[in-house]
């Protein structure tokens, strides 16, 4: 199958534009049938993150940001069920601590990046600070503008031994309306729902420029940007399968050779 992430990337440099790029289209991906056979890579994540593990000198670390509803969580079920649980290593980036307001706007994603040989998935990320602290103005402006170059030499820093993929989870305004009204008339779903969610969706607009300013800004070749249309839960789990195998694939990470003979042992 051909590779996407050259469909779905952001060229470091560019300018993006949300409103270009239609939430539904799954034509990169075709039929759901096909969409299956992509989300079979799944499973192969598995045999290459087994590898990743045992070589234990390089790191996986996956980036998902998107409004609520668009999937982070639906994302991790799909793509890593098949994964062992030893080597992926999930954080969910909630609102700060008073431990962690104390320090850098970094602190807490450096101390969560995955350690060598292990795939890091991070639900929400250092992108928080720069999309609902400029929307919401938890920061001066002056702040929020140094930050971009701040996560660029983050990322930089961090790519001598870790391979960074960020996904940006694009879905439209309608489809959001249809799962979070499916979360209020299904009693099994009103623990997801958060009425804090309604007033980022009334701030809908100032928070698409918010991305387009992320992905045009800090979309870089050591840590690229990918969006991926999400509206479709299958062709959404299917793409980004895809390019994790890629990507492994092209890492290779490799067994090591033992420093001792096997045929100078015998089990018995």
């Amino acid at each position: 199958m051909n590779d996407l992430r050259k469909h779905f990337v952001v060229e470091p440099g560019s300018k993006v534009d949300l409103s270009r790029i239609d939430p539904g289209d799954t034509s990169r991906i075709g039929t759901k049938e096909e969409a299956r056979k992509r989300l079979e890579d799944a499973i192969e994540i598995d045999g290459l993150q087994d590898r990743l593990f045992a070589e234990g000198q390089r790191a996986l670390l996956i980036v998902l940001q998107g409004m609520d509803t668009s999937g982070k969580d639906g994302t991790i079920r799909a793509v890593f069920r098949a994964t062992g649980p030893v080597g992926v290593v999930v954080t969910a980036f909630n609102r700060p601590t008073p431990e962690e307001l104390a320090h850098d706007f970094l602190w807490r994603v450096h101390k969560a990046c995955p350690r060598r040989g292990t795939i890091g998935i991070f639900n929400r990320s250092q992108y928080e600070d720069v999309l609902i602290g400029r929307v919401r103005k938890l920061a001066p402006a002056h702040v929020i503008e140094h930050r971009y170059n701040q996560i660029n030499a983050f990322e930089d820093m961090i790519a001598s031994s870790t391979k960074v993929l960020k996904f940006m989870l694009h879905i439209s305004k309608d489809e959001q309306a249809e799962r979070l009204k499916a979360r209020l008339e299904d009693p099994r779903k009103h623990w997801k729902f958060d009425p804090g969610d309604l007033e980022d969706r009334g701030l809908w607009s100032d928070y698409m420029h918010a991305y387009e300013q992320v992905l045009s800004r800090c979309s870089t070749e050591l840590a690229p940007w990918y969006v991926i249309p999400s509206d479709k839960k299958w062709a959404r789990n299917a793409a980004i399968a895809s390019i994790v195998r890629r990507t492994l694939e092209e890492m290779n990470p490799r067994y090591p050779n033992p420093d001792w003979d096997p045929e100078e042992f015998r089990v018995v």
